[in-house]
């Protein structure tokens, strides 16, 4: 077993780390060039929303495949070859002769793309001591969101001198790069063993976490917060390519440097749970979602920036606690109910088009807010139900 600060950790650590940058700047490169696919495809604001949600929701059936896949054939293989395919299938995106094959290829692109955080972290636990196992997921789930703000920074760059099919060739160009240095980087595990997979058992597991209320409570929490916070940014995004602001793609891509608050809400969740407890910080971090939404309602850009900025610290806070909610709440098969919570989480993701839509075609900016209030009130309810439920265990 690796152990940690070891050469062969940081090796290990930094393969994965780049890994994970990779599949997420890749996942989230198109969501400032919504506006421009909006125009040069000619499609509704909900129809281009799917460019988004067509990947989500195919990474997140992905997550069922390949974790159990992964325990029969092993792991790199997939992690390395996943990564290969999701670069060329970048390129092949500038050069989608339409826009139902730009969502054809986005759905094969985001299935191939949940190989790596399907199997990361089981992989970890199959190389890594306890202690060099929580030292690694501490960095790698920190270059999970570098990914997501690079791909959409580097995505709105490039768009604005080449269009959105330079910034799809660009971020294929640098998975590809990215790529041969994770093949290089990337040790075999010395101790997996292959294991028969079950279907029957694997059913079995998931119907029983589905059965869990205080795991479904969790399930429905990051999902349902997800839903609303990750469409909140495509939204605002045709809000602010509009007049007044007109902003360009570049400047439509730096509005995603918010999500660093979150990394201050993830980092900080740990510490403010052993304080507070977790339910009662989830119910924080819902409800400052709520204020955020309000202060994005402003004319001024400013507080709008400051709007999306407490809404990332909130939503951050409250998903890194309800997955580990999920984690200190399984009975069984620990593993699966983890997986199961990230199904729901990019499920929610892939269904917040078609919510928020119609409060968007109805009223714009101030019909996504109204939207979203009554999606955060569920999440809260349920926040507080499993305060109730924690106020109850020893």
């Amino acid at each position: 077993m690796i152990t940690i600060h070891t050469p062969a950790w940081w090796r290990a650590t930094l393969a994965l780390c780049l890994g994970s940058f990779l599949v997420f700047i890749n996942l989230y490169v198109p969501q400032p060039l919504l506006p421009e696919l909006h125009r040069t495809y000619g499609v509704s604001t909900l129809a281009v929303s799917f460019v988004m949600s067509a990947a989500t929701l195919s990474l997140a059936f992905a997550l069922v495949v390949f974790g159990p896949l992964s325990d029969a054939i092993g792991r790199e293989g997939i992690m390395r070859y996943s990564l290969l395919v999701a670069g060329v299938g970048s390129i092949v995106l500038a050069f989608a002769p339409s826009f139902s094959a730009l969502l054809a290829l986005r759905l094969l692109q985001g299935f191939v793309l949940g190989g790596l955080p399907a199997v990361a972290i089981a992989w970890m636990a199959d190389t890594f001591d306890k202690r060099a196992l929580a030292g690694a997921v501490g960095l790698y789930i920190a270059a999970n969101s570098l990914g997501g703000i690079s791909g959409r920074v580097v995505g709105g760059l490039v768009a604005d001198l080449g269009g959105a099919s330079a910034a799809f060739i660009a971020v294929g160009v640098m998975t590809l790069a990215g790529t041969a240095v994770f093949w290089r980087l990337l040790p075999r595990s010395r101790t997996f063993v292959a294991q028969p997979f079950h279907l029957k058992t694997a059913a079995v597991d998931l119907c029983q976490h589905l059965r869990t209320p205080v795991l479904l409570g969790a399930y429905l929490l990051g999902g349902i917060n997800f839903m609303v916070f990750i469409n909140q940014y495509s939204y605002i995004t045709f809000r602010l390519a509009q007049a007044p602001y007109s902003l360009a793609a570049s400047s439509l891509g730096l509005l995603f440097l918010t999500y660093l608050s979150g990394t201050v809400g993830s980092t900080l969740s740990g510490r403010l749970a052993g304080r507070f407890s977790p339910a009662r910080c989830m119910m924080a971090g819902v409800a400052l979602l709520c204020v955020g939404t309000a202060v994005t309602r402003a004319d001024a850009l400013t507080l709008v920036i400051l709007g999306l900025t407490v809404n990332a610290f909130g939503f951050f806070l409250t998903h890194s606690l309800a997955s580990a909610w999920v984690g200190r709440n399984a009975q069984r098969a620990r593993g699966s109910a983890s997986a199961l919570y990230l199904v729901f989480y990019y499920t929610g993701a892939s269904l917040g088009g078609f919510w928020l839509e119609p409060f968007w075609l109805w009223d714009g900016w101030a019909g996504v807010t109204l939207g979203s209030w009554l999606l955060f009130a569920v999440t809260f309810a349920i926040a507080t139900w499993l305060r109730r439920v924690e106020r109850r265990q020893p």
